[in-house]
């Protein structure tokens, strides 16, 4: 029989020996005479309680706080597989081998820039013979007996897209592991999030169709604040009436968001790359491609929502009713109206998103990512946070436009005009400000839809059986 120890050398200190396992938990038949030792080459193990924290967290099936031998066998085996999958990602020249321009390239695609020094300061604690690039046993060695699984643990721990739901889903696609398309729990993370969608866009619709409403009638003429935009949705038309326009809003969430994760796919593979995860200008021209072709098939229920969200109370009886309505006075072509100012306004909200939340994320794992690239929840919801204000800010004229032309014929006595012409027309009645009606509560839905979102989905994940943070 054996009995397992470690070598866990503390930086500063001589090697020290731990058991493995409590005392109190070994069989007795292991407290024998034949002792297994494994040496971890690796300075980022400070300490054998962090260690076994990790360790036991990670491996600990029957959640009693131990592992017994068993556990630890699977979990050496499941990590191996997790290691594999991680060293063939970062072997671009498939030479079983990854050296330190490799390493650089790695980081370079998540956008995180290091220099050769760096690199080859990487490689040196890892290489055990001097040739300064790391095969397959050095890799596995080093990494085995540590819970972090790098460029996955990234996409893992830092989703985005997924997560949060403003109420525009412009953004681009988060990218999914190998493990998670393999074991199937991509589409889990989908409809965590679709769920965690319905339930912020729910609790948020109040100040969504204040929005809408200001966009289209607040003017010089008519300025209308957010007080006195609640007091008159009420008396107008009761409490019930501040979620007009969910129903549609909280529908499309499905139809989008799963045509939008295939196109991105189906991109992906155009492009012609087979790496985990996309460089950013790719995943910005595959994102934006991908939310235009969502954006075209479910453009008719955006229209719908704007209308439905516009209506007095009567006007419709339903959502099919205002279908009926708008198809048989207006026509076919009046579910595409705003189509254009729409379909422009997802580059820059993609873009300046994309960017924003790449940059705080690359910022914090320079800075503070030291055992884990698990950022935490405020680090993370603070992130999400800034990156859709900036992305809404960049493109909130677009969508501005687009409301009032989806709106045109719901307003009486509202001329027809083209996206240029109704450009002109509010720079010229009521200025640059013009282009900003509505942005208040826009804003102000942020914060809590964020925060909603980010719940929800945590608790949706656990309930789908998805890898809890």
């Amino acid at each position: 029989m054996l009995c397992l120890c470690l070598y866990v050398p503390v930086f500063g200190e001589s090697q020290t020996e731990f058991e493995y396992f409590e005392s109190k938990g070994l069989p007795a038949q292991l407290k024998s005479i034949f002792r297994l030792s494994l040496f971890i080459p690796s300075q980022e193990f400070s300490t054998y309680r962090q260690w076994k924290q990790k360790i036991v967290k990670a491996g600990d099936k029957d959640l009693d706080g131990q592992l017994d031998f068993e556990e630890f066998v699977h979990y050496l085996q499941d990590h191996e597989k997790k290691l594999r999958l991680v060293f063939k990602s970062l072997d671009k020249k498939n030479d079983g081998r990854i050296d330190a321009q490799e390493i650089m390239q790695s980081l370079r695609d998540l956008g995180v820039k290091i220099s050769e020094q760096q690199a080859e300061k990487i490689l040196k604690s890892m290489d055990k013979n001097g040739t300064m690039t790391i095969d397959w046993n050095e890799w596995r060695d080093y990494h085995l007996l540590h819970p972090v699984e790098n460029i996955p643990e990234i996409i893992l721990y830092w989703k985005h897209s997924t997560i949060f739901d403003v109420g525009e889903n412009l953004t681009v696609p988060d990218e999914f592991t190998v493990e998670e398309r393999q074991t199937g729990m991509w589409w889990r993370h989908l409809v965590a999030g679709g769920g965690a969608g319905a339930v912020s866009r729910t609790c948020t619709a109040p100040l969504d169709r204040l929005k809408v409403i200001m966009q289209v009638h607040a003017s010089r003429s008519n300025n209308m604040c957010i007080v006195g935009g609640f007091t008159q949705m009420i008396r107008e038309g009761g409490t019930k009436s501040l979620w007009r326009g969910n129903g549609i809003n909280v529908l499309k969430i499905a139809p989008e968001s799963a045509i939008k994760f295939m196109a991105y796919e189906q991109i992906k593979r155009f492009i012609g790359t087979d790496q985990e995860m996309l460089r950013i200008h790719e995943r910005l021209v595959a994102g934006s491609l991908a939310g235009a072709i969502a954006q075209s098939s479910i453009y008719p229920m955006e229209v719908l929502k704007t209308r439905m969200a516009l209506r007095k109370t009567g006007q419709y009886s339903g959502m099919l009713d205002c279908a009926k309505n708008i198809l048989s006075k207006e026509g076919m072509a009046a579910f595409y109206k705003g189509y254009i100012p729409n379909i422009l306004g997802i580059i820059p909200y993609a873009g300046i998103d994309l960017a924003v939340y790449e940059t705080l994320k690359n910022t914090w794992l320079q800075r503070y990512a030291v055992n884990s690239a698990d950022p935490g929840v405020f680090v993370l919801l603070t992130c999400g946070t800034i990156s859709s204000t900036c992305g809404q800010l960049a493109s909130y004229p677009l969508a501005l436009v687009r409301t009032r032309m989806q709106a045109q014929a719901s307003v009486e006595g509202a001329p027809e005009v083209t996206m240029r012409g109704l450009f002109k027309h509010i720079l010229k009645t009521e200025g640059a400000f013009g282009l900003y009606r509505g942005l208040a509560p826009n804003f102000m839905k942020v914060i809590p839809a964020v925060s909603i979102s980010y719940v929800v989905y945590e608790n949706l994940k656990m309930t789908l059986g998805v890898q809890s943070r």
